[in-house]
């Protein structure tokens, strides 16, 4: 197929009264002429179930229309006149909806120019909206935790019990929507992972993902939000320290104050091998530094462990600095040793511990009652033959 073979046709027929009237027109478009326009959603193309979406079909190229193709409709395409754009380029924005998650929307678009309306470009990659379902949400992970650092590898992985057959990651006030397959790594269980690396400014934000079945073209529930925070992005390193001490007693009131003499309106705090987001709090000025402090009051031997802190600002709420030097938070007991277990209410887990001690010991018990008993007949029976010999 060339291009010379594009343009509107009609046909007719001939019987014995003549010509018939002409059939209606159809318009042979031919692609792959011209270099292909992106094709992206606003706001997003995760939609809500009955909610509008427009899609936005632009390329550097001079096209003087844009058509947009659905996957799998009747109608074989919806035309646009294209804008200049005031940075450069044109584009053409289609509104499309409501949306329901009981049809897969697929779409592509090309460019054509006004003179050669039925040749066009090559086709768009393909965009897939994504409405979510109410289906089982999938669980969501970062392999290296929430904080992660400019230059890092970084994998944010999507697993469900559902046995779901692909799945979509999203982010929020991002285009675009990457999917990977699904992975059975054991019976019952799916997985796909999504590689973000090197880590750089734009992969921080929030993130969720969807699963979906091949036979099927709706979408789970979302999953619960993951934050990814990318420090190292602003060139400051905040200062991390400690009141009363580094090594506290059990029930004491601690403070760590995160202070830096650079203008920032925000500081975290992260405690190391923690999977929670970090404390975030807003800055205040003393003594012409900015500084937040964060409190732990009664401190616990939970609260033991490694520290660091970061600052940042609201208008980028995960974009962070270097983190401070660690501080290590030693908790000890009530007469200064390390705590002691927990008295009263015993753990689940120490409770499990003390009956399998019970149980060990009355088997012991038992074995050695039987091996007693046994020795004690045999020498009875001994005794028995001897006599009855002599």
């Amino acid at each position: 197929m060339t291009d010379t073979y594009a343009g509107r046709y009609r046909c007719y027929y001939l019987s014995p009264s003549g010509w018939s009237e002409h059939s209606d027109p159809l318009e042979l478009v031919v692609t792959g002429a011209y270099r292909q326009p992106s094709l992206s959603a606003l706001p997003s193309p995760v939609v809500t179930s009955g909610g509008n979406v427009t899609l936005l079909c632009g390329s550097w190229e001079g096209f003087d229309r844009f058509i947009l193709t659905k996957e799998g409709e009747h109608r074989p395409f919806w035309t646009l006149d294209s804008q200049p754009q005031p940075r450069g380029g044109y584009q053409a924005q289609f509104p499309v909806g409501p949306v329901t998650p009981s049809h897969r929307w697929t779409f592509r678009c090309y460019g054509c120019y006004r003179d050669r309306p039925q040749v066009c470009s090559l086709p768009s990659e393909p965009l897939e909206l994504l409405v979510p379902g109410v289906s089982g949400k999938p669980s969501f992970l970062s392999q290296q935790g929430p904080v992660v650092t400019i230059g890092q590898s970084l994998t944010l992985q999507c697993h469900s019990d559902v046995g779901y057959d692909r799945f979509a990651l999203s982010k929020e006030e991002d285009p675009d929507l990457p999917q990977r397959p699904g992975r059975r790594p054991q019976a019952g269980l799916s997985q796909a992972d999504f590689p973000l690396s090197p880590v750089r400014s734009s992969h921080g934000g929030r993130y969720r993902c969807y699963g979906e079945h091949n036979l099927s073209s709706e979408w789970s529930a979302p999953s619960d939000p993951l934050d990814i925070l990318v420090a190292g992005w602003l060139g400051d390193r905040p200062s991390l320290s400690v009141l009363p001490s580094s090594t506290v007693t059990s029930g004491e009131n601690v403070t760590l104050m995160c202070h830096s003499w650079i203008q920032r309106d925000t500081f975290l705090l992260s405690k190391e091998g923690s999977a929670h987001l970090p404390l975030r709090l807003r800055s205040k000025i003393r003594a012409q530094q900015y500084q937040a402090e964060f409190s732990m009051s009664p401190v616990t031997s939970a609260h033991g462990g490694t520290y660091r802190c970061y600052s940042s600002q609201s208008t980028s709420p995960y974009l962070l600095s270097h983190p401070s030097d660690p501080l290590e938070l030693l908790v000890s007991g009530p007469s200064g040793d390390p705590s002691p277990p927990p008295t009263g209410t015993i753990s689940r887990a120490g409770l499990k511990w003390y009956l399998n001690f019970l149980i060990g010991i009355s088997v012991a018990s038992a074995l050695l009652l039987s091996l007693l008993l046994f020795f004690l007949l045999r020498h009875r029976c001994q005794s028995k033959h001897r006599t009855s010999g002599e």
